[in-house]
């Protein structure tokens, strides 16, 4: 018994040592690696992480606001500007109206839309009767991927809005999938006025205020359709999400 754990402690020892020696090995491989990249760039070798003296956004930064018909104005200027559309109304009852006569005008067969009470509110059940309408996640039996997919209409609530940008933001829920706004053809975000601000970092701070648990699975900044020029700078329109985005500002 006692010459079993004398050789197991010596395995042990052999072991510790080889894989100090692989170690050390590596570190040299490293080292000789990046040595031999500072000298390529005629310069010398970086060992300490450099001086930050800056972090974040200035200060001025955080002051920088607009009023509210400026936050407005650029807001519409820099969706349009990306190809989105912008429509002010007067308040949410307005927006009713304006999407039953664009889904008309778009011969929409099906819109899905999230399962949120200021969209209850718009009735549109009773506005387009002609119209299949889902709320999305109300039947646990049902594919909702699948159905998002292939609705010609999404609709949402914007949580938030940056002026600055042009961007809205879609935080997901169990009554909010992302798939409404990601899969349809078109997509009406409805947008109160009170919830746009100047800057993004607005709403990004309110995200590091409420902690990592308290994120939601997903938050979507959508600044006009989608757009992609990854294949040899070719802009295409509506690959990956709705081509057609209208953002109704309420208020």
């Amino acid at each position: 018994m006692s010459e079993q754990r004398h050789s197991s402690a010596q395995a042990k020892l052999s072991h510790e040592a080889w894989l100090r020696q692989r170690e050390a090995e590596s570190r040299a491989k490293q080292a000789r690696f990046m040595d031999g990249i500072a000298s390529r760039l005629n310069r010398p070798r970086q060992t300490q992480p450099p001086m930050q003296p800056f972090r974040g956004a200035p200060d001025f930064w955080h002051e920088f606001d607009w009023s509210a018909e400026q936050r407005i104005e650029e807001f519409t200027a820099n969706f349009t500007s990306v190809g989105g559309h912008v429509v002010r109304l007067p308040s949410l009852e307005h927006s009713a109206d304006w999407i039953a006569r664009k889904a008309r005008e778009l011969g929409a067969a099906y819109i899905v839309r999230q399962n949120e009470p200021d969209l209850d509110a718009l009735q549109l059940e009773a506005a387009l009767p002609e119209v299949r309408l889902s709320v999305w996640n109300t039947d646990p039996a049902e594919d909702w991927k699948a159905r998002a997919a292939e609705a010609d209409i999404g609709l949402v609530m914007a949580d938030e809005a940056a002026a600055y940008t042009g961007s809205v933001a879609v935080l997901s829920s169990p009554e909010k999938g992302r798939s409404v706004s990601l899969l349809p053809t078109v997509l009406i975000i409805l947008l109160p006025v009170e919830r746009l601000r100047t800057r993004l970092g607005e709403i990004l701070g309110r995200f590091d205020e409420a902690g990592r648990e308290q994120l939601p699975a997903g938050i979507h900044f959508i600044t006009g359709p989608s757009r992609s020029s990854d294949i040899e700078n070719d802009l295409t329109i509506g690959v990956h999400g709705p081509g057609i985005v209208y953002t109704l500002l309420l208020g």
